[in-house]
């Protein structure tokens, strides 16, 4: 086979390969990390003055719990207290809560500082850079695609329930599924049916509506006061201290027409029947249950001042979603005891066991209500991002194709719904569930870590006036890494830079010293989570090998966090900002983390078929066709954001 190179070049190359190969190797790998690392620019305005710029911070409250008050408070409590919780699922939720609150802080702060930004995606853009915004987006498209599947399940189980389960009964007879065990027993064509039909009205340019977003949210919020408060009159304490002589008669003497054909596991009885574990499971699961709080965040080109507005919307929103998962969860486990708890539509099903029949009706249609106020919250956001992502080339730019006469990205549309109304129809909810909660935890844990990394630059990393300037600051963090470079002044010069920066205010070495400590933190963050989700019951009786892991794990985590904790941080004022840095955000990454932990080994196969699939597309795709080499031709993030809303047609009423 004759050479593909030059003769004198084959001959120069094996005379002396290592120069050559050396030279080319570095400049590969140089320009390859620049890919990885490059930071998108954005320009941050003052308060929107835009036309767009309509909605308040009642608007941006009630689109926060109209997206989060869906499937989680109406199916999700009633699977999660039957097999997981019992009537502890009020812990689970407290647990998801504060662990959602840690994330919406740190949410809350990016919607001060960049108000012009429109997602997690472009926030770790901005600040972790190009690889970290696609792992993002990537596990923001598993959540909200899969999101969507789990709510179109649920509203076809409430209709099911209405109808007196006569749907389902019909699909099962005439379309039974013999196909593995982790598939439903029959194809829900009603949820596929529901999610084409909503996929096509976007298609045809529909525009999301801020009006019957606050009529559905309205009447969620009616019912599930109706709900609280008839659980309270009706329940009784005596089922949450349920005991096995208790669960003998439900199953030997029960006449209740409406319970499960079989009763499921008591566990041990009690508040916590399945223990500690079991509260973990369900906390990590209920995590679920809080997704939507999020959207807030991307309304920053709508709101009315928006630095002001969204954090504050943010917090309330979830101290609102808190108050009725809680509420919610004690009253159907006070009114029915929780192995007989119907898992598909609980609320209705509890309602006909404490003998309220007609009442179920109320329930069922804020249950409907509720899941098509989220779901089209859902199928409104999943275009934008694959669209966003499509345009800055890490997808494939055709899902980027607008239709002139709709305005709207038909292919990412039809793309994303395709694939969520394949899930619906072959997929049960709770089986949807945990992978849901595994790519947004990880997904949060990002835009945290983006936090913690931003409050410690130079303000100069949001907006980058020029691009010759862009380059030299990605050349200089290549090769000023602190993971690369060498003791310029020695060793002591080193550890004084770390306990006493030589600047009042970020620099570029402190902040890549806040990069390098936290990347370190992480590590030890998870082999810590790792070995107390593994391991628990050794460390705390006091294994000394598992035991001195641990201890030597947390006074390395202490030690790193002081260590950032000394380093300058951005004076810029904002109107909200994460307190207790660097102490909550980190905190918030390991609950995260552990959270993730109490996941099954079958739910991180899957998440990891879907890792290796993004894996395939941006390293085999995104990264050579990605747009920071053609910065000049892209606008700024802040205006392309306003052009990409316009397109999409977003807020108006």
């Amino acid at each position: 086979m004759p050479s593909l190179l030059p003769h004198d070049l084959c001959h120069e190359w094996n005379a002396s390969p290592t120069p050559a190969m050396s030279r080319m190797l570095h400049q590969y790998v140089r320009q390859f990390s620049q890919k990885l690392v490059h930071r998108r620019p954005l320009e941050v305005g003052a308060e929107s003055e835009s036309p767009e710029a309509h909605l308040n911070t009642l608007d941006l409250v009630a689109l926060g719990v109209g997206r989060t008050l869906g499937a989680g408070v109406y199916i999700l409590v009633g699977a999660v207290a039957k097999v997981r919780a019992g009537p502890a699922t009020v812990i689970c939720f407290l647990m998801a809560g504060l662990s959602c609150v840690l994330s919406g802080l740190c949410y809350a702060e990016f919607g001060a500082r960049v108000p012009g930004s429109s997602s997690a995606y472009l926030y770790s853009y901005i600040t972790m850079g190009q690889l970290c915004a696609f792992i993002t987006g990537w596990n923001l498209i598993l959540s909200l695609v899969i999101g969507t599947a789990c709510i179109a399940r649920g509203w076809s189980s409430t209709l099911d329930s209405l109808t007196g389960n006569h749907i389902s009964q019909g699909l099962q007879g005439t379309l039974s599924l013999h196909v593995p065990y982790f598939l439903p027993t029959y194809a829900d064509f009603v949820a596929l049916g529901l999610v084409l039909l909503l996929t096509g009205v976007l298609v045809l340019g529909a525009r999301e509506s801020t009006l019957v977003n606050k009529v559905f949210t309205v009447i969620n919020i009616l019912v599930l006061s109706f709900i609280i408060l008839s659980g309270f009159i009706k329940g009784d304490l005596h089922n949450w201290e349920l005991t096995e002589q208790d669960y003998k008669l439900n199953a030997s003497g029960s006449t209740d027409i409406y319970s499960l054909e079989r009763l499921d596991p008591l566990g041990s009885g009690g508040f916590m029947p399945f223990g500690f574990e079991g509260i973990l499971h369900g906390a990590a699961t209920c995590f679920y249950a809080f997704l939507g709080f999020d959207s807030i965040a991307m309304r920053g080109e709508e709101a009315l001042n928006p630095q002001h507005s969204i954090p504050f919307s943010i917090m309330i929103s979830l101290f609102i979603c808190f108050l009725a998962y809680f509420g919610v969860s004690a009253a159907l486990t006070l009114m029915v005891p929780y192995y007989q708890i119907q898992p598909k539509s609980p609320l209705p099903q509890a309602f006909l066991h404490v003998g309220w029949g007609p009442a179920r009706y109320v329930v069922a249609v804020g249950t409907l209500c509720a899941l098509t106020s989220s779901l089209l919250g859902t199928m409104f956001t999943m275009p934008r991002l694959i669209y966003a992502m499509a345009k800055d080339g890490l997808l494939f730019q055709g899902l980027a194709w607008i239709y002139d006469r709709t305005g709207t990205p038909v292919m990412a549309i039809m793309a994303s719904g395709n694939i969520a109304g394949v899930m619906a129809l072959l997929f049960e909810f709770m089986d949807l569930v945990d992978l849901v909660s595994v790519g947004t935890l990880l997904a949060y844990s990002l835009v945290i870590f983006s936090m913690l990394v931003l409050r410690y630059q130079p303000y100069q990393i949001l907006s980058k006036k020029e691009k010759t300037e862009d380059k030299i600051e990605m050349k200089s963090e290549i090769e000023g890494s602190p993971l690369d470079s060498g003791p310029e002044a020695g060793t002591s010069n080193i550890l004084k830079s770390l306990w006493f920066p030589p600047s009042t205010i970020p620099t570029r070495k402190s902040g890549q010293i806040v990069y390098g400590c936290a990347s370190l933190i992480v590590l030890l963050l998870t082999i810590l989570s790792l070995l107390l989700a593994q391991w628990s019951s050794q460390v705390f009786s006091g294994d000394p090998g598992l035991t001195t892991v641990a201890v030597l794990l947390l006074l390395l985590i202490t030690g790193v966090t002081v260590i950032i904790w000394r380093q300058p941080q951005d004076p810029t004022y904002l109107y909200f900002k994460v307190p207790a840095l660097p102490v909550l955000p980190l905190v918030s990454i390991f609950v995260n983390i552990y959270l993730m932990m109490q996941m099954t080994s079958g739910t991180w196969a899957l998440f990891g078929i879907w890792a290796a699939i993004g894996s395939v597309i941006y390293f085999g795709y995104g990264i050579r066709h990605s747009l920071e080499e053609n910065n000049e031709q892209q606008p700024p993030a802040s205006t392309s954001q306003t052009l990409d809303k316009n397109i999409l047609g977003a807020g108006s009423s």
